[in-house]
């Protein structure tokens, strides 16, 4: 193995992942919740919201994140659902994400959750080794915050993120270039960063199903196969990445506000697309208006089950805040973007434009939005009177939650 030679094993990184992240954070705030089976939801009080959280018992009574609430129902009666609260997930973030900064200024989040630190040369000054240094940095974030991590440690990001999933909750995994035969090898493909559903299929059909199979397999090939994809998939199972950790300091200040999620089965009908999209602009519009925000940039992004990403936005000459007037565009939007064959893994909605609230002129008609649309409108051919009344509903009952300042009112269910 001669590309063994290449590796740059001078490096230590960390990823670091905090276990059930959201679910974490509520039954910290509320204990009563640690001995339930609980889940973060969109909308606890409609069956068709989705789980984007859930706490070990939920999990081990086989929820699973993004279905429905109704079919997580369906596998655990009992189960307690409670509303995300965005604003107080991302201020635990940065609390966390403090702590790490007390040991290097290289610290990136991957999400709200995940952090890569790069403690090359630094480790020292803290520990007895790299793996010593994790087991304290675990200790204290359980103890100063509460929460519980787990850090995988290795020489490249790919594989500290691939350590950090091994072993959970509140583990350290160490993997060095020395592991990669007996640790990492072995492991089936789908252990590998980006290698979802599709991909793995394709690389069954050729006879690779383990990180080591990919490892052995001539690069050329893999790159004329899969294109750049491929190229990057050889590189991680031969542990030759070598992307550096940006500086926390360096990040870009957030400039949008948006809410993707990832389906645990592939979306391919419109129900359930205009379902996951509803919940998702259910959660920007709540966040924009807690921001004391408008915005006049809208997106729509959508992951293929292959990993293509496809994006569509349009920027709208007035700013906006109201869910009525966001959900009209977000709807043209994946009417034009999605052409009802390619199977959905990912959906995204994003804001930006963001101004002030009271600081812009913000009155906009629904026909306002469709002339300001510089995108070609497609036609809601598949959308019933029905249907569109319902969203005429939806919309008042959020409109009237927010002005109550709570969730009074909500859907009845169809007999």
């Amino acid at each position: 193995m001669r590309f063994l030679n290449k590796i740059n094993s001078h490096r230590t990184i960390l990823h670091c992942d905090c276990n059930g992240y959201y679910a974490s954070v509520e039954c910290l705030l509320r204990p009563e919740l640690c001995n339930l089976p609980m889940a973060v939801t969109g909308n606890p009080e409609n069956r068709h919201g989705i789980v984007l959280a859930k706490n070990q018992l939920a999990k081990e009574a086989g929820v699973l994140t993004a279905e429905t609430i109704s079919e997580a129902k369906r596998k655990c009666p009992n189960l307690v659902c409670v509303r995300p609260q965005h604003d107080l997930y991302q201020e635990y973030s940065v609390k966390i994400n403090n702590i790490y900064r007390e040991y290097t200024e290289r610290v990136e989040p991957f999400g709200i959750d995940e952090s890569f630190l790069d403690m090359t040369d630094l480790w020292q000054n803290f520990a007895i080794s790299p793996a010593k240094f994790a087991d304290s940095l675990r200790k204290r974030i359980r103890e100063n915050i509460g929460l519980t991590i787990s850090v995988g440690v290795s020489f490249n990001k790919i594989l500290a993120k691939l350590g950090s999933d091994l072993k959970k909750p509140d583990a350290t995994t160490v993997i060095s270039p020395e592991d990669l035969p007996t640790k990492v090898w072995p492991l089936d493909i789908t252990n590998l960063l980006y290698v979802g559903k599709v991909t793995a299929e394709r690389l069954r059909i050729l006879n690779i199903n383990t990180i080591g199979d990919i490892a052995k397999t001539d690069p050329a090939f893999l790159a004329s196969y899969f294109g750049k994809i491929g190229e990057n998939l050889s590189l991680y199972a031969r542990g030759l990445e070598n992307s550096e950790v940006q500086k926390y300091s360096e990040l870009d200040e957030a400039k949008s506000i948006g809410n993707g999620m990832t389906f645990s089965e592939d979306l391919t009908d419109w129900t359930k697309i205009k379902d996951g999209l509803s919940g998702l602009v259910d959660e920007v519009v709540t966040r924009l208006i807690k921001a004391k925000k408008v915005c006049n940039v809208i997106q729509v992004q959508l992951k293929s089950s292959d990993f293509q990403v496809y994006s569509r936005q349009t920027t709208l000459d007035q700013h906006i805040q109201k869910r009525e007037q966001i959900w009209v565009i977000v709807w043209q939007l994946i009417n034009e973007l999605w052409d009802e064959t390619t199977p959905i893994r990912l959906l995204a909605v994003t804001v930006s434009g963001l101004e002030n609230q009271g600081e812009v002129y913000t009155q906009m008609s629904l026909a306002d939005l469709s002339s300001s649309n510089k995108q070609t409108v497609v036609a809601e051919d598949n959308k019933t009177k029905d249907s569109a009344k319902q969203d005429q509903i939806r919309n008042l009952v959020f409109k009237l939650n927010q002005q109550m300042g709570g969730n009074f009112l909500k859907l009845g269910k169809n007999k």
